[in-house]
């Protein structure tokens, strides 16, 4: 099975052969922008990390108060105290690098030349797109990465991958093997699991007027889908309790799109914020990229062999600038 396109970015050409990147400004680069993107962000500028993320023009990303989605199309939107704002050139982010007070986000950019002129070495993937049987190979972006969640395999298609997955295991960081596989069923919240969730069922226009945070009761109309048949279908409330997840009305979403999510603990406190799964991995992907620093460090001062014997990088041509 040939591997998916980047939705929402444009796919890059392999960078083998000794494709040079900038130091003089070095970043890591995050792939999506809903509530583990938003969180792998957060954390990884609160560590110091000259942090950029990528989004397409169409987020579908429920928990917008979770996340940086809705700055897509507000041109800024502000998570636990940090905001993110939407830019249009290199210039702009680097100045964000300069002065630390907000993180860059861009929508469908010439990723590869992106990645050049801001010097990113390392990408994450965190757009979790769980349903994809085969994930992109992120040695083709950059010589390190880290993949998120099911599809990536340490090694494989990615650097180093971090679990997805709630469990003991959740944000632990694999250096060898593949995350778990996609469970089916959410994590139940005062025993509402699938049942709290409404997804797509069928491509569309979702329309709605309500907000995150908003209390509902069950049966409620809370948004319409205006299919590409040209059928409108009501989507209710699937129980009562408070809207933690609502997509941006006017979106297009594609079927099985995860469109509303119902909390029956019934308290707004809930639906904004970081979360406490997007915490976890984010904090796995600050242990994976803090390890892939120093090895990229230790690579560009004496060469693979001092930089993390069986973890060389695929592009053992690339210069690569330290990442700091």
């Amino acid at each position: 099975m040939k591997a998916p396109e980047l939705r929402g970015i444009n796919h890059p050409p392999p960078l083998r052969g000794g494709a040079k990147r900038a130091t003089a400004q070095a970043s890591v680069c995050v792939l999506g922008a809903g509530d583990v993107a938003s969180a792998v962000g957060h954390v990884l500028h609160r560590h110091g990390c000259a942090v950029w993320l990528v989004e397409g023009a169409q987020p579908a990303a429920p928990r917008r108060g979770m996340c940086w989605a809705d700055a897509v199309f507000d041109g800024a939107a502000t998570l636990s105290g940090l905001a993110a704002h939407r830019v249009s050139h290199t210039a702009e982010a680097l100045a964000a690098f300069a002065h630390r007070a907000w993180a860059p986000l861009v929508v469908e950019p010439d990723l590869p030349a992106w990645l050049i002129e801001l010097g990113a070495g390392l990408v994450v993937d965190a757009r979790l797109r769980k349903h994809d049987a085969i994930q992109p190979d992120l040695h083709d972006l950059a010589a390190w990465s880290v993949g998120i969640g099911p599809g990536y395999c340490a090694m494989h298609n990615a650097t180093y991958v971090v679990e997805s997955a709630w469990g003991d295991g959740l944000g632990r960081v694999i250096r060898k093997g593949a995350a778990s596989a996609l469970c089916g069923e959410p994590r139940p919240i005062l025993g509402a699991g699938r049942d709290r969730l409404v997804y797509a069922p069928e491509a569309g226009r979702f329309l709605t007027q309500r907000r995150i945070g908003d209390p509902v009761l069950a049966g409620e109309v809370l948004a319409q889908l205006q299919t590409e048949s040209g059928k409108v279908l009501p989507l209710r409330a699937p129980l009562s309790g408070v809207v933690r997840g609502l997509t941006r009305g006017g979106v297009r979403v594609p079927t099985r799109a995860k469109l509303i999510e119902v909390d029956p603990r019934n308290d707004p406190k809930h639906c904004f914020g970081l979360g406490e799964r997007p915490m976890k991995i984010a904090e796995g992907v600050l242990l994976a990229v803090a390890e892939l620093l120093r090895h990229a460090a230790a690579y560009e001062e004496s060469g693979p062999r001092a930089a993390s014997p069986g973890h060389e990088p695929r592009f053992t041509n690339s210069p690569l600038p330290r990442l700091a």
